[in-house]
């Protein structure tokens, strides 16, 4: 999709953000990026011993995605990009890249997510960091435009719901 947007599916652990930015992407004819193919090996390693990343782990991983969106931006080819995104000023470094930038924010109960982070198998990501990300998380505001869904939908409806959302209100 020439011109195409670009877009973050953002969430905390378990939300769907892989599964719903891949359906997305599709959707719209546009690439996908799994945000957590380039974490630094070390993010990758505390997060596998079960240690929460801090702002300043985040920083390049947040830099990469931000160059990620820019690249896209630059070649008007539009992109969708997973990433927790969890606190405004991570979205500002992304949008920094990508001024146009909009979010799919995927919420849900802290119950379903559980479930469903206690049900998958993720290379690195281990179950017990779903409260702290929880704990990090700060919503998009309005003047963020998200488009806010709810994962107790099929994934198959967030990406259809996103794509018809992000459609109508336009870049």
């Amino acid at each position: 999709m020439k011109n195409g947007p670009c877009i973050v599916v953002m969430g905390v652990s378990g939300c769907g953000k892989s599964t719903v930015g891949r359906a997305l992407a599709t959707a719209l004819g546009l690439p996908f990026v799994e945000g957590d193919d380039l974490h630094p090996p070390r993010n990758v390693a505390l997060m596998a011993a079960g240690t929460p990343l801090t702002d300043d782990d985040r920083a390049d991983w947040l830099r990469t995605l931000s160059e990620v969106l820019a690249g896209a931006a630059a070649r008007g080819q539009g992109v969708v990009v997973s990433c927790s995104a969890l606190k405004r000023r991570y979205r500002d470094v992304l949008r920094s890249g990508a001024p146009a930038l909009r979010l799919v924010f995927l919420h849900g109960s802290r119950d379903l997510l559980a479930e469903r982070v206690a049900t998958r198998t993720h290379r690195y990501m281990p179950a017990s960091l779903l409260d702290s990300q929880l704990q990090t998380l700060e919503s998009p505001g309005p003047d963020e435009r998200p488009v806010t869904l709810d994962i107790s939908a099929p994934p198959e409806a967030l990406a259809d719901a996103a794509r018809r959302a992000l459609e109508a209100t336009g870049p």
